[in-house]
């Protein structure tokens, strides 16, 4: 297996798990999942913390649908970075999550919860390095 091929199937594997993810997290703020999503939802933001539960879900099964149908580039680079941009707008809810001790989803300690903020990088990385949307966002720039 040449490793062009490899970082291919590896970015296409990881792209299609994010999908799925985004997919099943999005209908789950729709349904089961609803109460732990609106711990997440900031105190001091202005807005009914269901709606922002319901529109986040809805956002988040059209980017996992995104993600799981753009594969020709730059349209898939760019479906990455708005994913990686949406990672980066709700980080805040787990960020209130964190300073304001909700508990949701197991998260029941402060150490928990602290954990948990480690990880919304990771998925900023991930949706940028499975859709290789750093190259694909470059060559745009580039067009004539």
């Amino acid at each position: 297996m040449t490793s062009t091929f490899a970082r291919r199937l590896t970015g296409a594997v990881g792209q299609v798990a994010l999908g799925a993810m985004l997919l099943v997290a999005g209908i789950a703020h729709l349904t089961v999942a609803r109460q732990e999503f609106l711990a997440q939802v900031p105190s001091w933001l202005p807005l009914d913390a269901d709606l922002v539960v319901v529109a986040s879900g809805v956002v988040e099964i059209c980017l996992g649908l995104a993600l799981l149908a753009a594969w020709r580039q730059p349209v898939r680079g760019l479906t990455g970075a708005v994913v990686a941009a949406f990672f980066v707008a709700v980080f805040p809810g787990n960020i209130a999550q964190f300073t304001e001790g909700r508990d949701g989803f197991g998260l029941d300690t402060d150490a928990a919860r602290a954990v948990r903020l480690l990880f919304q990088p990771l998925l900023v990385l991930w949706a940028l390095a499975a859709t290789d949307a750093v190259p694909a966002l470059r060559s745009l720039r580039r067009r004539p």
